[in-house]
């Protein structure tokens, strides 16, 4: 089987397994959202997730997963199954000392931890006290989360992809099953959730063991912390904590912002930024997480045409999913909060506040996604360096901008400046990389990045005409709201292929392919 079928096949799995995810995902937040509102409780609950969120996302899903595949990948297979099997026990060990040191840590400085990143808190000194709270209480999620992504790292190099991705589903359904029926039993009801949020990292690592024994890799404690592929990862992760993370960072550093701002401006991001991640979840991460060891593989065996094609394919179909959903997202952006949020705590006015951040964020979101894969490119190639210096060239361009239009767009301006960073972000890494490994296909890219946008523009009209049928500020109504949104989306994706399919984009010959294919062999 060739790269690009085993990347499409392992895209496939991976995207099936995250849609379940992200659906009991955006169940989580209706409850969050019905039970809560968006105001005092949920501002805290939210600042104090990010706060181990980012460790997660920084550390064990960003730099840990960035440094370990590419190296395990060359031990696994240069040296055979026996070596990286004590590779992995060896990190596997490593990584539970340090994470169990920063858990203590974090929870002992939690208050200076706080203080820090949401200085606006202080000023309300009650919200101070329950995000310190909060944190405190989920802060060892990071424990479990870094063996997950360790977890996940092993298996994905050996090309199982399911088990890591679906046991996201389980922290959500913790997250769920905490807030419905013990909010009541606590003092402070949202502390359920970050109950939730401890049982459900605990549960996603417990899910992880069987698979791994099951392919060889039961983990076991092993010291021998001078193995020389440790000191490899160590020195690839130290930089990679940047460069896969300036996203997130800017995520963060618009969340700090955001608590200079009126209350509910930290809620609002953070319900745009959970619907703008549904699209990026289900398919571009996937598509990351799944070219990352091919062109790991690739690069150790220095079959860098094999590479070029693997990133180009993952490329084209980035944009050939994030394109439309883009389009569809800035559309949609207000009702889709209006059917799903709207209710209890949460009114019309907060739907529009949502709406605008995600409208704002969606413009960024093929930006995003081009990142997501062109950062793991360099990294494949053992190049920490680059992604550091462009992150943080990203990162400062993301605070002036910030700075430059929270006054005039509140919090809508904090999600613009992170996807006028992601612009600037994806432009240099572009520029760098071709200048690496030379050209990759960049015209067929282009060219079919213009495609699948001709092809979005006609979903795009039918779809804010169908927006207009209904008033989306009235209570209730929510089977009406519903037939709308998923006729007009229904519509919508169906124009987008009868387009992309007459402009003749291969994209949409290969699935189609892929489907005849698999009719013909069932």
């Amino acid at each position: 089987m060739s790269e690009k079928k085993n990347i499409a096949r392992a895209a496939g799995v991976l995207g099936f397994a995250t849609i379940l995810s992200r659906i009991m995902g955006m169940v989580r937040d209706m409850v969050v959202s019905r039970l809560f509102g968006a105001g005092f409780a949920t501002d805290a609950f939210i600042a104090a997730f990010q706060i181990p969120n980012m460790l997660r996302r920084f550390f064990a899903e960003g730099a840990l997963t960035s440094a370990f595949v590419p190296t395990f990948s060359e031990v696994h297979g240069h040296q055979g199954e026996e070596e990286s099997r004590r590779l992995a026990n060896v990190c596997f060990t490593l990584l539970t000392i340090v994470m169990a040191v920063v858990v203590i840590l974090g929870i002992l400085f939690s208050p200076q931890i706080v203080s820090l990143m949401f200085p606006g808190f202080k000023g309300v000194p009650a919200k101070f006290e329950l995000t310190v709270l909060l944190n405190r209480l989920m802060f060892p999620y990071i424990f479990f989360i870094s063996l997950v992504a360790l977890c996940m790292g092993i298996l994905n190099t050996v090309r199982h992809f399911f088990t890591p991705a679906i046991s996201t589903v389980f922290l959500n359904l913790s997250m769920i099953f905490c807030a419905v029926f013990l909010h009541s039993r606590f003092s402070v009801p949202i502390a359920s959730l970050a109950v939730g949020v401890l049982l459900g990292g605990l549960l996603q690592l417990l899910l992880q063991l069987p698979t791994l024994y099951r392919k060889g890799f039961p983990l076991r404690l092993n010291f021998d912390f001078r193995h020389p592929a440790v000191r490899k990862i160590a020195l690839l992760m130290g930089p990679s904590v940047f460069g896969v993370g300036v996203y997130y960072l800017n995520i963060m550093v618009g969340a700090i912002l955001a608590s200079l701002l009126p209350q509910g401006s930290v809620s609002y991001l953070y319900y745009a930024q959970r619907l703008f991640e549904f699209p990026q979840g289900i398919f571009t991460v996937s598509v990351a997480q799944a070219v990352l060891p091919s062109m790991s593989r690739q690069a150790a065996a220095g079959e860098m045409d094999g590479l070029k094609e693997s990133l180009a394919f993952g490329l084209r179909m980035t944009l050939f999913i994030t394109i439309p959903a883009m389009v569809g997202l800035m559309a949609c952006a207000t009702p889709i909060f209006s059917l799903v949020f709207m209710g209890g705590e949460f009114d019309f006015t907060k739907a529009q506040r949502c709406g605008e951040a995600l409208f704002y964020y969606s413009m960024g979101l093929s930006l995003v996604a081009l990142v997501r894969v062109l950062v793991p490119a360099f990294y494949s190639l053992k190049d920490t360096r680059t992604p550091v210096l462009v992150a943080f060239v990203a990162f400062i361009l993301n605070l002036l901008f910030s700075l430059a239009l929270m006054g005039p767009l509140l919090h809508g301006g904090l999600a613009l400046a992170s996807t006028l960073s992601a612009l600037a972000n994806m432009a240099m890494l572009l520029y760098l990389l071709r200048r690496k490994i030379g050209r990759f296909g960049g015209r067929a890219i282009a060219g079919a990045a213009l495609k699948t946008f001709l092809a979005s523009l006609p979903m795009a009209i039918a779809v804010a005409w169908a927006m207009r049928l209904i008033d989306w500020s009235a209570r209730g109504d929510k089977l009406l709201k519903g037939m709308v949104l998923g006729g007009a989306i229904a519509v919508g994706v169906g124009i987008f292929f009868v387009c992309a399919y007459a402009l003749r984009c291969e994209e949409v010959r290969d699935l189609f392919a892929l489907i005849r294919k698999r009719r013909s062999s069932s």
